[in-house]
């Protein structure tokens, strides 16, 4: 796998790792293919319970490497191109039964708010901004985040994004729901690294429990849209009565009647 990330999979967590620091890791062409193929294949593998998304260097992602754009692109198709073999991996990981949980410390801008919007958990540090920028440069938003942004905060505040090149900071991004929590740490270093340690604790605590059963409750809320209100309640019940059959859950459920009635008697 190509340098641009950094994969790895321990005891059940696969971490990407995105590895462009001195571009901010904004995204080439080889970023987009490592992306794609380490996405792909951390959603593909039996053994991969939770997934990681952090980053290398001061910022989590610039979105797409405007000067790659500007020197290197052949053309609009060969932009279109790339979005499209980054798509591939937000799609692995959206469309997963596998929890996400993304480190992202630093700046978050363009497309890398695509990828943020792409996990299903998200950790900042009290230094970050995030924002859309797109039409700053005379582009429009990609890498999902005309599909994902509105979900997530709501049309109107979307639309705040996308229409100014206001940054957010962590806290707003906290309020309007952009990121889950945010840390704070003595300086930029320790900040980005209390966030990557954060993430894996995050992480670490999905394993620790019952990662199944997580994994397909994120699974229900993000297909819930897509479908009618018939349908998931339809999902529901057939995902419960599976889960009930496991022995995760049946060793769960012990414990818990169990501990109920020492605490009735």
């Amino acid at each position: 796998m190509s340098d641009a990330i950094l994969f790895s999979v321990d005891e059940g967590m696969a971490r990407l790792t995105l590895n462009r620091p001195s571009r901010l890791n904004a995204f080439n062409a080889e970023l987009a293919h490592a992306w794609r193929d380490a996405t792909v294949e951390a959603t593909s593998r039996d053994d991969v319970k939770a997934i990681l998304i952090d980053a290398s260097g001061p910022s989590f992602c610039a979105g797409g490497d405007v000067i790659d754009m500007a020197t290197s692109v052949g053309s609009g198709d060969d932009i279109t191109a790339l979005a499209e073999v980054i798509n591939v991996g937000i799609r692995a990981l959206v469309e997963s039964a596998i929890p996400v949980v993304a480190a992202a410390h630093g700046t978050t801008a363009g497309g890398g708010l695509g990828i943020l919007l792409s996990s299903d958990y998200a950790v900042i540090g009290s230094r970050s901004r995030l924002g859309s920028l797109y039409a700053n440069i005379g582009l429009t938003p990609d890498l999902s985040v005309s599909a994902q942004l509105a979900r997530a905060v709501g049309q109107r505040r979307a639309l705040q994004l996308v229409l100014q090149d206001r940054l957010l900071t962590a806290e707003e991004a906290v309020e309007w729901g952009l990121a889950a929590e945010s840390v704070r740490g003595e300086d930029a270093a320790a900040e980005a690294a209390l966030v990557r340690t954060r993430g894996e604790e995050i992480a670490r605590f999905w394993l620790a429990g019952a990662a199944e059963a997580y994994g397909q409750a994120k699974r229900l809320v993000r297909a819930q849209p897509e479908r009618s209100f018939a349908d998931q309640l339809a999902d529901e019940a057939r995902s419960i009565g599976a889960a009930l059959q496991t022995p995760e859950a049946q060793k769960r459920i012990a414990a818990f009647a169990a501990a109920s009635a020492r605490t009735s008697d």
